[in-house]
């Protein structure tokens, strides 16, 4: 996961942490065992991040569902999952095509945090809550949401709740 931080930083592309990742950043500490690596980057640095993880050894996977916005490149046992963005006027992370009206919120991309001593950009603590509460969770956005509203003094959503 390190290496990955360090691909993007030699490539130049800004990388914002999401996902359990980004809970584990936000808390200062890993908290469980992560399937992938959720990253936002902007489209105008996608290229060179993209070639960087390449020369590194990543492959994209080629998933289903994958699109030019939303896809999965795998080395070994690492999985980065991008989520390529475009900030349109008012600073909103635009994901895809605008008309599907998917956004990282510019008050999304303000969080920071700590992986493994490293400070890094994220998703900040609220939004993070707002957006698992978005979905039916499972056991580990339970506990990633418990932690941040626990950490940060959010309001506990509803399906989070005993």
């Amino acid at each position: 996961m390190l290496c990955v931080l360090r691909l993007a930083e030699r490539a130049g592309a800004r990388l914002w942490i999401d996902g359990g990742w980004g809970v584990d950043a936000l808390l200062g500490g890993q908290t469980r065992e992560h399937g992938d690596l959720d990253v936002a980057v902007e489209a105008r640095h996608l290229g060179a991040f993209v070639e960087a993880l390449s020369g590194h050894g990543f492959v994209a996977v080629g998933e289903g569902g994958a699109t030019a916005w939303n896809f999965l490149m795998r080395h070994r046992a690492a999985v980065v999952d991008l989520h390529v963005i475009v900030f349109d006027a008012d600073g909103n992370g635009v994901l895809g095509p605008p008309e599907a009206g998917h956004a990282y919120p510019a008050g999304s991309l303000i969080g920071r945090g700590t992986i493994a001593g490293r400070v890094v950009d994220c998703v900040a603590a609220a939004w993070a809550v707002k957006f698992r509460d978005a979905y039916p969770g499972d056991a580990d956005d339970r506990a990633d949401v418990l932690a941040l509203c626990r950490r940060f003094e959010l309001p506990v959503p509803d399906q989070y709740r005993d």
